[in-house]
């Protein structure tokens, strides 16, 4: 039997009980429950990671302006800006998880990680995180096996949906995913991957989901390229052995009673938060007018 991923105390003690790796615990469950190979896991996964890279490539090379008009090129400009806030490596990141972002905007083709709204995240960390360490796509599927398990006891104990626990649930899982996949790739320990899993949720607790216009959109693409930043700050923090003092399976609960308790206005319905404002509520008003088509009246017999 696999292990189903309840908890990553489990997890651990899983992996440690089979002398197996966190990776080949998460192909066991995916072989099991989809009745397919290792072959299979991982070619799919390399496939993922495939659309994953051009969704970045896409993002960075073509012209992304959505609908709403609130999308215009962002990622280009940031890719392309002369002065370096800290390092090319870090203009490099924001770019990408923004380009990869800003095609799910612009309804291109994107690998939804945990979610749609959060697809910009794991590519812009696993390209970034490749390119710096020369890794190959093998080594990265490693790395996304992890981040799935990741998900996978998220979703169990708290969620990965915004309707439901808010914007911490999906850019906070996908940023979690991403922090332990980096530190997995650079050959962390469990506990490394677990603390920097864990810090990655304290970052990132009670985030509401409030998109302006109900699209996902605004805020949804810049969040995705903080998370990234925060991914790859809590794998750095997980990798130097800092205690983050709450067990990952206890800020995974936080994440959850968080949830929770949110107003729904915060969670999805463009109620709260900046779609409420009143710039936000003047670009709904904007972009429903846009949308509806607006037929003539018939004539009514007399």
């Amino acid at each position: 039997m696999c292990y189903l991923f309840e908890n990553f105390k489990g997890w651990k003690e899983y992996c440690q009980n089979k002398n197996i790796s966190l990776e080949e615990s998460v192909i066991e469950y995916e072989c099991e429950e989809k009745g397919a190979n290792r072959g299979d896991i991982v070619s799919g996964l390399l496939k993922a990671y495939s659309v994953m890279k051009d969704a970045v490539k896409t993002g960075l090379e073509k012209d992304m302006k959505s609908n709403s008009g609130m999308i215009e090129n962002g990622a280009k400009k940031v890719f392309n800006h002369p002065l370096t806030v800290l390092s090319p490596e870090f203009q490099k990141l924001i770019s990408r998880a923004l380009a990869a972002k800003e095609v799910n905007s612009c309804m291109g083709r994107v690998v939804a990680a945990p979610t749609a709204g959060a697809s910009g995240i794991l590519p812009g960390t696993m390209v970034t995180l490749q390119e710096i360490h020369s890794l190959s796509d093998e080594q990265i599927v490693k790395g996304l096996l992890v981040g799935a398990g990741i998900a996978l006891i998220i979703e169990q104990r708290a969620s990965l949906a915004g309707a439901v626990g808010g914007c911490q649930a999906e850019t906070g899982s996908a940023a979690a995913m991403a922090s332990g996949a980096i530190v997995y790739c650079l050959g962390g320990s469990i506990d490394q991957v677990f603390t920097a899993v864990a810090v990655t949720i304290q970052c990132m607790l009670g985030l509401v989901c409030d998109p302006v216009a109900g699209l996902v959109e605004v805020p949804c693409v810049v969040r995705n390229a903080s998370a990234a930043s925060i991914a790859f700050s809590s794998a750095q923090i997980g990798l130097a052995n800092v205690n983050a003092v709450i067990p990952v399976d206890e800020c995974v609960e936080a994440m959850g009673e968080i949830g929770a308790s949110m107003e729904s206005k915060y969670k999805e319905t463009a109620m709260g938060g900046l779609a409420a404002t009143l710039t936000g509520q003047e670009i709904s008003k904007r972009v429903l007018i846009q949308d509806i088509e607006i037929l003539p009246d018939e004539e009514l017999p007399e």
